[in-house]
């Protein structure tokens, strides 16, 4: 059965433009080079339209429209492979690769894919949710080229920001060894969501290849190609020779090059007919190299050009006047990450050991509040999850305090890091997840899902989740004062939290729950916001069924559990639900399930979480309610629990 969409229709396209004839790449191939700059501007207006009305992530893929066409125009995809790095800037390749006419589903329920997935289409290479990936995935499938002999060609294309990241690093040291043919399109435009950052930051800025220089090396690279002399071990030479005449006329180093990685740059990224031909040169060169383009994200949106990050992803807006429309007005309720951004000012005002540490989201989780009063005790490492752990855990070492900031689904790539620089030697790092659990429309890719299925299992960790404003305040407090260890605290993105959310410190001893209310039929245990749902369905449920009566318990920790709670609870009930708003199996309820089971309790117990599946995208409220955790299904469970006395 074909999902039905209940949204509006496409934007209207111009059936007489050149947008309007383009379904798929083989008809952009029929274009003439000089008709490539009016396409440019029509798909670029498209997405602008599109997105005003449908929100998404914007400024990124304006800046890489002409990428995007010229890759299209000079291979031959599908069989060529384009593996983008983040799907943020991918927008136009969606609409050039037979989605153009669902484009208004992208990021809906049951729509196309917010970010690019070969489970969607053929064009896309690899799925790319995550930064700094696209170097080793192309890699690996140019040595698989080289293995099957065929004619196939390899582009990655990565982002400044992107190549912050060690696995990039990773991807480039392996191919500057190993046999390959790929082409690394290096998009430098000095942002990732918020400002670049780091040494690879200030090497591009300073990176000013010599024209006269760049103009003889290209063509006596064509020359040389065209002579055979790029071939085998005879590169190599020919290569040394490249860097140091190269180094002796630019007076610099390039790090590409030293790592054998033949670098043509910078050029003008939004130059078409000059992309092109560069390209169309390029693509039968061997060996691996590196084209370094300077774009600029929100290209032709002045709004977006002059605010970058509040234009990454703005949510409705006016084309015209650039005014951004904010759903609820000034009144609309405060979020996790607001209340996280501001107390964690306080909390350093009052604690001069307090530092704070994130990955290349400093807006996005809000400890800009701080940065902005103290630069000099925070600290956005960029797009390095892992560095940002260990850094923390450095830190922490010596005396300080760190609040690590990381998405959930970013930290999974910190895993050890958390276990053997954090964890081992019980160092306090407050380790914020934000976006802990459903995350909305970025999808499978972002959701907080397997946070507390990970980390309940390390030693020494602390993990707790608040189940509102007041309770984040009070964690975030309890985390840093002495001798609390390695300390975890999750919370979801958003949150609708009332604007009156301050509240005084107060200590929370570790493995506390609360009891929010007796009951005697049944109990429902969650942890996190999402018993503020339960809250409502309790509610609704024994006003349902008059002399029904459910005890709810927020136990607050999922690690060390509140075992005064749980021997009350096993003793008590018969029957109980939790509900988690994380992956199911070995997650939350499974920790009460195996505590209950190793005390000798008979206690049946139903756990509500996510699937052992991947969850798509969609609204927060429609996934909960596919996935089982919303206040309805909450209702309809408790009270099946309650008839099953």
């Amino acid at each position: 059965m074909q999902p039905v969409y209940i949204c509006r229709n496409r934007v209207e396209i111009d059936k007489n433009s050149l947008l309007g004839d383009i379904n798929f790449p083989a008809d952009l191939r029929k274009l003439s080079v000089d008709q490539l700059p009016q396409l440019c501007k029509e798909l670029r207006a498209d997405i602008i339209k599109e997105l005003s009305v449908n929100p998404g992530h914007f400024a990124s893929s304006l800046g890489a429209i002409e990428i995007t066409v010229a890759l299209h125009y000079v291979y031959n995809t599908p069989e060529d492979r384009i593996v983008w790095d983040v799907g943020h800037q991918a927008y136009g390749h969606k609409i050039l690769t037979g989605r153009k006419d669902r484009f208004y589903t992208n990021r809906k329920l049951h729509g196309i894919k917010p970010f690019p997935s070969p489970l969607e289409s053929e064009y896309d290479s690899f799925i790319c949710g995550h930064a700094s990936n696209s170097i080793s995935v192309a890699l690996g499938m140019a040595v698989a080229e080289k293995q099957s002999g065929s004619n196939r060609k390899v582009v990655a294309v990565i982002g400044d920001g992107s190549m912050s990241g060690g696995l990039a690093f990773e991807g480039l040291n392996n191919a500057s060894s190993m046999p390959n043919d790929m082409l690394i399109i290096l998009n430098d435009n000095n942002m990732s969501i918020d400002q670049s950052v780091g040494g690879i930051k200030q090497y591009l800025l300073k990176m000013n290849t010599n024209k006269t220089y760049n103009a003889v090396r290209f063509k006596v690279s064509q020359w040389l190609q065209n002579m055979g002399m790029l071939e085998d071990d005879r590169k190599h030479g020919i290569m040394r020779l490249s860097n140091a005449v190269k180094s002796a006329i630019s007076h610099q180093q390039n790090i590409f090059e030293g790592m054998n990685i033949r670098y043509f740059g910078p050029f003008d990224g939004h130059n078409i007919k000059e992309l092109v031909r560069i390209l169309q040169q390029l693509k039968d060169m061997k060996g691996p190299r590196l084209l370094h383009l300077h774009t600029v994200k929100g290209k032709g949106y002045e709004p977006a050009e002059k605010a970058a990050t509040i234009w990454h992803a703005p949510g409705k807006f006016d084309p015209e006047t650039g005014k951004r429309i904010i759903e609820g007005g000034n009144n609309e309720p405060a979020k996790y990450q607001e209340v996280f951004g501001h107390t964690l000012l306080e909390l350093a005002r009052m604690n001069p050991r307090i530092v704070g540490v994130t990955p290349a989201m400093p807006t996005g989780c809000s400890m800009n509040i701080m940065m902005e009063e103290m630069p000099e005790r925070t600290f956005d490492v960029g797009i390095a999850e892992g560095h940002a752990v260990t850094f923390s855990g450095g830190m922490a070492k010596e005396g300080l305090i760190p609040f690590c900031n990381i998405y959930s689904a970013f930290a999974q790539r910190a895993y050890d890091n958390i276990i053997h620089d954090m964890a081992m030697l019980k160092l306090p790092v407050v380790l914020c997840l934000d976006r802990a659990g459903i995350v909305g429309e970025d999808g499978s890719t972002h959701h907080g899902a397997f946070d507390i299925v990970s980390l309940r299992a390390v030693p020494n960790l602390t993990i707790s989740s608040p189940m509102d404003a007041h309770e984040l305040r009070k964690l975030m407090y309890t985390a840093q004062l002495p001798g609390k260890g390695s300390f975890v605290i999750r919370y979801p993105r958003g949150g609708g939290i009332p604007l009156d959310w301050y509240c005084p410190f107060e200590e929370i001893e570790i493995g506390t729950g609360r009891k929010l209310k007796d009951g005697k039929d049944t109990a429902i245990l969650t942890v996190g916001p999402i018993g503020n749902d339960a809250a409502k369905a309790i509610e609704e449920a024994e006003a349902e069924r008059p002399g029904t009566s459910i005890a709810h318990y927020d136990m607050r920790f999922i690690k060390p559990l509140d075992e005064s709670l749980l021997h009350e609870i096993g003793k008590k009930f018969a029957r109980i639900m939790t509900v988690e708003n994380g992956v199911r199996n070995g997650g939350f309820g499974s920790a009460v399930l195996e505590w209950l089971q190793d005390h000798g309790y008979n206690t049946r117990v139903t756990r509500l979480g996510m699937p052992d599946e991947f969850v798509e995208h969609g609204t927060v409220a429609e996934l909960h309610k596919i996935v089982g955790i919303d206040k309805d299904n909450t209702k309809r469970r408790v009270l099946e629990l309650c008839d099953a006395q």
